[in-house]
């Protein structure tokens, strides 16, 4: 289940992202700066991505059916790559945008550009600052949206005060081309990360090594194989192991189990399953510890 406060800070970031794109909208159009219309046009895009985020977020919710025996929580990860697909397009129109204004430059009104751009970094900030602790990689990718707002109002600002001080317009499209590099990198780490979950690799903060150790290590247990590491999302990973034990009891097989499932608790394991054999399966050392990866 996701944590309540996450969907409402969700909530405030698409409704502050609306309020604020009008606001750029309106400032840009006033100042007759191409930079907050390039920014406001930025924010309108961040809207549907959070909205797609915000969507997410509750269908993952979605309890699991007979057709749907794992519920929705790939839903997270299937939006958390078209937001990052959609970063990746937003930072390349930033580019050509800024091109564009560096061959030719327009005159603005600095005091109105450096007034929407302190709010709409007082906005951005706040927000990022309810959605950075979270590590639903959907919510992520929401923050670095917002994350990259601030850095455009912050480049804005920079921007402004340089035009004060030179008179010269050349500044925001400079700034305009750094903030866009900056998009495209923070979006393909985002995709990544989604493509490692949606191919089912294992998770890159898991010492695969190490969970066969911990399982291993569990009194009663002689070996572990065929064990397969995944992530259905990202905060819930998956695991699939034969475990090879002399016991033969079935209460003492139970315990073991139970101990088993604890340790996998600190890799975010939240559904493992554990086929316990007397025999050990005759199988080439490569393939008994093989996983996803």
């Amino acid at each position: 289940m996701i944590d309540p406060s996450p969907r409402a800070t969700l909530k405030l970031a698409t409704l502050l992202t609306i309020i604020f794109f009008f606001i750029e909208a309106a400032g840009g159009f006033l100042s007759g700066s191409l930079s907050l219309l390039g920014d406001a046009w930025h924010m309108l895009r961040d809207v549907l991505a959070l909205l797609i985020s915000l969507s997410a977020v509750n269908v993952a919710e979605r309890l699991p059916t007979k057709e749907r025996t794992f519920g929705f929580h790939r839903i997270e990860i299937l939006a958390a790559l078209l937001n990052g697909i959609l970063l990746v397009g937003i930072g390349a129109m930033m580019i050509v945008e800024s091109v564009q204004r560096l061959r030719s430059p327009r005159p603005v009104e600095d005091a109105v550009m450096l007034a929407v751009a302190v709010a709409g970094l007082a906005s951005n900030i706040f927000v990022a600052h309810r959605l950075h602790e979270s590590r639903d990689l959907n919510i992520r990718s929401a923050f670095i949206h917002v994350f990259t707002d601030a850095v455009s109002s912050l480049g804005v600002i920079l921007a402004a005060l340089l035009i004060m001080v030179t008179g010269k317009t050349v500044f925001d499209p400079a700034l305009g081309i750094v903030i866009s590099l900056l998009v495209i990198v923070s979006a393909l780490g985002v995709i990544r990360e989604s493509a490692v979950i949606l191919l089912e690799f294992a998770p890159r903060n898991v010492d695969f090594d190490k969970v066969i150790e911990d399982m291993q290590t569990v009194e009663g247990v002689e070996s572990v194989h065929h064990l397969h590491l995944w992530s259905l999302c990202s905060n819930i990973n998956v695991v699939d192991a034969h475990i090879y034990t002399k016991e033969t009891d079935m209460t003492r097989a139970e315990i073991m189990k139970a101990e088993i499932k604890r340790r996998l608790e600190k890799y975010d394991v939240r559904h493992a399953t554990l086929e316990f054999e007397c025999v050990e399966c005759l199988l080439p050392d490569k393939v008994k510890t093989i996983g996803h990866s």
